[in-house]
Order: C-alpha cells, then sequence, then structure tokens
C-alpha cells in the first residue's frame, strides 16, 4: 500500500472566506483608524504591510491571518479585542432584526 503524502494548505477548491466577518473587520478598522486620523498609507506602514493589501482588508475583499489582526491593534495602540468588539458590534447592525 503506498502511503499519501500530506500537502500543506487548504484542498484544492476550498474557501473559508466570509464576507460579512470580513466587511465587519475592515469597517471597524477604517472606523478606528478615521477617529485617530491616521491616513490608510500612513497605517499600513506602521503596520508594516503594503497600502493595497491594507484597502483590501478595509473593503472586506481580505481576511487578515491573526498575527496582521495584531500588527494592525498595535499599530493603532488598540488592542485586538477593541477590534474584535467593534466587529461583533457590526455585525450585529448588519444582521436583519427578528420582528
Amino acid at each position: 500500500m503506498q502511503k499519501r503524502s500530506i500537502q500543506r494548505g487548504r484542498p484544492t477548491g476550498t474557501t473559508t472566506y466570509e464576507a460579512k466577518p470580513a466587511i465587519a473587520f475592515g469597517a471597524a478598522v477604517r472606523e478606528e483608524r478615521i477617529n485617530q486620523g491616521i491616513a490608510q498609507e500612513v497605517l499600513a506602514h506602521m503596520a508594516g504591510i503594503e497600502r493595497s493589501h491594507m484597502g483590501k482588508i478595509e473593503r472586506g475583499e481580505h481576511v487578515p491571518t491573526l498575527p496582521l489582526i495584531l500588527k494592525i491593534a498595535r499599530a493603532l495602540k488598540c488592542s485586538a479585542a477593541h477590534l474584535m468588539t467593534r466587529t461583533e458590534a457590526k455585525l450585529e447592525e448588519s444582521a436583519p432584526s427578528a420582528e
């Protein structure tokens, strides 16, 4: 019997992208950045990522990894928990009300 090799990453054709949380996180980052009066390019530089990637995160087109969330939080001088709390609030705002 031949041993199967283990492949890293997701299987071909699968995705873990979920738009609602990505959009809510991006909105939370954008809101915090604007409240602090920081330009997107400056925040990206402070977090050590490309400006275009920061734009995609803020638009909800990319879901950042945990290390990237921590870098963004550090650059914004807030905790990752604060960003997650704001994200959860934005998700609740966008949820349809049960009436």
